[in-house]
């Protein structure tokens, strides 16, 4: 399932995007890409959303995902905020599947926290150390949304690994079941 992936993950912002790109090859991942596109001297919002569109096709270009992993707009008290990141995570999906990744999957920043440190309120920090570790590389980013890009293509990359997954957008026993008969006794 995890054979030969590149995986793309997006921390969406209207201020800052990050992205991370990791290729999963069986039961190891590694480092490819990260970084990030500075909008915040962009004023038009809608410049900015071009912008999250060209950075995106452009990593597109360059690595040829397979799929793409994206941070999920969190519960907010400003409706505004919760908003203006829908429209980037928009933005940064269309790019994508126009230039053919297969999936686009959907994490709480919780849920990658926890996948890559094992605690959902981890510092960035934090995030950014288990990342070293687990790639065996030496992050130094400009800015810290390119780590939790990062750690939500690898957050993807472990749900994959699991044996009923449900980032195929299928998950369940009855679907596993259904693709194994073998595996009824």
């Amino acid at each position: 399932m995890t054979d030969n992936k590149i995986i793309l993950g997006i921390d969406p912002g209207t201020q800052l995007l990050g992205f991370g790109v990791i290729r999963a090859s069986g039961s190891k991942a590694e480092y490819v890409d990260m970084g990030i596109l500075d909008l915040r001297k962009e004023k038009d919002p809608y410049a900015k959303l071009s912008a999250i569109y060209e950075c995106i096709s452009e990593v597109c270009k360059s690595y040829h995902p397979d799929c793409l992993a994206i941070e999920s707009p969190f519960y907010g008290k400003n409706a505004q905020v919760v908003l203006k990141l829908g429209r980037a995570q928009g933005a940064a999906m269309i790019a994508a599947l126009e230039h053919g990744v297969a999936s686009v999957t959907e994490y709480a920043p919780r849920k990658a926290k926890e996948a890559i440190v094992g605690n959902g309120a981890a510092s960035k920090e934090q995030v950014q150390l288990m990342l070293e570790k687990t790639l065996g590389v030496k992050l130094q980013p400009e800015h810290l949304d390119a780590t939790d890009a990062l750690a939500i293509a690898l957050c993807h990359y472990f749900e994959l690994r699991k044996p009923v997954s449900t980032a195929s957008g299928r998950g369940g026993w009855a679907a596993f079941l259904k693709d194994h008969p073998d595996r009824i006794k």
